[in-house]
């Protein structure tokens, strides 16, 4: 089974474990690290998760996974919070985070930078749209920068206090 299908399935799971709960199914994620495999579930709620939350979930979904035996190497499974600095990854990502803050680091380089810092103004299936800070005091406008979703590395929520 292949990696997005994996990641699909476990969702579905999930997301019968939670339909009553008040979480919110952040993402989900099968990766290969080192010689080991994770699937990785990543829940968010009103407050901010729990590892009693995490545990509750777990505990419901391992068995449900053990019994469709649809992932055919071992992996761990880990059920944590997506974190402050979470990485924006789907179009739901993205809507929710509209105004806030976001680093993005790119493949190749734009404009002789391949890391950007600015606020998420809009994005579509091709490009994000960020405004970034002045960089001087003198000149306090903003300046929007169009990011081509291809040439997009990575994509997280920066940390604001």
């Amino acid at each position: 089974m292949k990696k997005a299908d994996i990641e699909q399935r476990t969702e579905e799971l999930v997301m019968s474990v939670i339909k009553d709960k008040d979480y919110e199914l952040w993402d989900t994620e099968y990766v290969k690290e080192g010689s080991e495999y994770y699937l990785r579930v990543y829940l968010d709620k009103p407050g901010g998760i729990t590892i009693d939350d995490c545990v509750e979930v777990t505990r419901a979904l391992d068995p449900m996974l053990d019994a469709e035996d649809f992932v055919e190497e071992a992996y761990i499974l880990e059920v944590s919070s997506p974190g402050l600095t979470r990485k924006l990854r789907k179009d739901r990502d993205f809507e929710k985070s509209i105004g806030r803050l976001v680093y993005v680091k790119l493949y190749k380089p734009v404009d002789g930078s391949k890391e950007y810092i600015g606020r998420l103004r809009s994005f579509d299936a091709n490009e994000i749209t960020i405004e970034e800070e002045g960089s001087s005091k003198e000149n306090e406008t903003n300046a929007s920068i169009k990011l081509e979703r291809d040439n997009i590395a990575t994509v997280r929520l920066e940390f604001e206090e």
